[in-house]
Parts: C-alpha cells; sequence; structure tokens
C-alpha cells in the first residue's frame, strides 16, 4: 500500500507496485547496485556476509566471513566501498576486469583517526570531488553480534570525510549523537545525516531523525539543524532522487520527504527497513533492505 500525504508524491508512485524479490537473511543492511552485472549486494549483518540478487540468477551468497559489512557504496571509478564493523574500518574491494569479484582481495582505505581506531563505521557515500563521507557510530563494537565487542578509542561518534588524495581523515562533525545513514542533495551543497540513537536508548530517549548541514566550499559542514522526525521507527539508511526527495527507512514504510521538510508520502513494506538504493538499468528501481527480506519497486523518478 502507498499512502500519499501531498499531491506531489503522486505522479512518482503511480501504478508503482512492491516486489518481494527474495528472503533468508537476520538483518538486511547495505544495498548497493552493480550496474556492470544488473545485481544488487547488500550486507546480512549478524550472518557475517554478504548477499547478491540478480533477475538472471536469483538470490546467492557473495562472499562470507566478510567481518561484518554493513553500508556500501561505489567510488567515482568504480571500486566498492563497503563499511566494515569487524575491521573497524572502510574498505574498498577494486574493480578487476570491469566488475566487482567476490575473490578480489580487499584493502583497508582508513582505519584510524588522531591513531585511534575508529568506532565502526556504518553507512558511507562519495562526493564528486572524490572525498568519501561516512558514519561512524558505536553499534558494531557493543557486542558480538554485529562485530566485535570492544571499548570505544574515539572521544566521541564523527561524521567522517576522507581524502584520498592527501590521505587526510578530517571529524567533520560530532553533531549528531550516533550518526548512521547520510547521502547528499544533488548539488552538494547539503548533507543529511540521521541519529539513529533512541534505537538502544530508554523508552523516550535518544533520537529518530534526520539532521541536515551546509556544506562549505572547503567541506566543512554548518547550521546543523533537525529536518524531519521519522515515526515509526527511525531513520536506519537513505537516498535521495534527482530533484532532492529523500526516501528514508523506518519501521513500516519508506517514508519519502520533500526537501522543504514535508512527508509526502509512504511506501508501506511488510519487514522493517535497514537501507535501501536506487539501482536497475534506468535507475528508476528502488531496492529495499528490509530484515529478512529484499524488496523492490519501481518509481517515476531516478536516484541521484
Amino acid at each position: 500500500m502507498i499512502e500519499i500525504f501531498d499531491p506531489r508524491l503522486a505522479p512518482v508512485v503511480q501504478d508503482a507496485r512492491l516486489e518481494k524479490l527474495c528472503s533468508g537473511a537476520i538483518w538486511s543492511e547495505g544495498p548497493v547496485w552493480l550496474r556492470e552485472d544488473d545485481a544488487v549486494l547488500w550486507s546480512d549483518i549478524p550472518n557475517n556476509r554478504m548477499l547478491r540478487w540478480s533477475a538472471a540468477d536469483g538470490m546467492s551468497v557473495w562472499r562470507d566471513n566478510v567481518e561484518f559489512t554493513n553500508g556500501h557504496t561505489r567510488d567515482l571509478n568504480g571500486d566498492l566501498l563497503h563499511c566494515s564493523h569487524g575491521q573497524r574500518a572502510i574498505v574498498r574491494t577494486p574493480m578487476r576486469d570491469g566488475r566487482i569479484q567476490a575473490d578480489t582481495p580487499d584493502a583497508i582505505v582508513v582505519d584510524r583517526y588522531l591513531g585511534k581506531r575508529l568506532n565502526s563505521p556504518n553507512d558511507i557515500v562519495v562526493k564528486r570531488d572524490g572525498t568519501v563521507w561516512f558514519s561512524d557510530p558505536p553499534y558494531g563494537i557493543l557486542s558480538d553480534r554485529e562485530g566485535h565487542k570492544a571499548a570505544p578509542e574515539q572521544a566521541a561518534n564523527q561524521v567522517f570525510c576522507f581524502t584520498p588524495a592527501t590521505g587526510v581523515l578530517t571529524a567533520a562533525s560530532a553533531w549528531v549523537q550516533e550518526p548512521n545513514g547520510l547521502a547528499f542533495s544533488p548539488d552538494e551543497s547539503l548533507l543529511y545525516v540521521s541519529d539513529t540513537s533512541a534505537a538502544l536508548a530508554p523508552a523516550g530517549q535518544g533520537h529518530h531523525h534526520i539532521a541536515v548541514f551546509d556544506v562549505g566550499a572547503d567541506n566543512s559542514l554548518h547550521n546543523p539543524r533537525v529536518f524531519a522526525e521519522v515515526s515509526p521507527g527511525l531513520s536506519d539508511g537513505f537516498r535521495l532522487d534527482t530533484q532532492g526527495w529523500i526516501y528514508t527507512s523506518s519501521e513500516d514504510s519508506v517514508q519519502v520527504y520533500h526537501p522543504d521538510g514535508t512527508l509526502l508520502g509512504k511506501i508501506a513494506v511488510p519487514e522493517k527497513i535497514g537501507n535501501l538504493c536506487f539501482g536497475g538499468p534506468q535507475g528508476n528501481q528502488l531496492f529495499i533492505a528490509a530484515s529478512t527480506s529484499l524488496y523492490r519497486i519501481t518509481l517515476h523518478t531516478r536516484g541521484n
């Protein structure tokens, strides 16, 4: 079911239908589209593996023993970047022969800030200038379920910016209590970051909102403010389309927000959603990693 709260959403979801593509995970997260393979990869974090789905092959295990990867994205050159809870690092799988292949050796991109280990990188995006931005909450070190239990070494939960050209890792902001999903607006003047600190906090405490920052020419972040309170549940991961609309996970649906903060509507999903991504040959298919399953809905818009 699709609930439309604002008529601006109607043309985007016209005749759209949610499809369940496959199931069998414990907690699905971090989907990423592989355009060269017409396939989606995503994390099944507690099972410590990555799964793959394509229309041609269905679902399969892409990799086992992946050190509890979470979010993923493609680098500007096509490499696959992973957020590794287990290694407490950003990890790269290089393109090989024009494809992302499971048996290609990985390399650590960055795993320390000021000489101390990161918490557990969670979600990741790449800006058009090549900088790599990621969130670093503590979820992967709180227990052995989604990483390896350990004491935090960082003084705060940061949003980080890594500049590959110089090898410099910059702490961009600790304003968000427990930063999780993140994405840039189409013109990259804004960075949206979700705060999921309510997930493990006592009832009534913590946050379940998306924050937004202004992005300076030097990649500094300014003017943090709350963009939208997400309920029920919280905004774990989200992505934007080319018109700047935000498609975010929640407990019961993909919630769609206009850049002016209006909740345009909800795409109901029968399982709690971890994250999502745009993909498909036209970039108009929204792939939804939700608890045990992967879903897809085709929209009249394209991913940013």
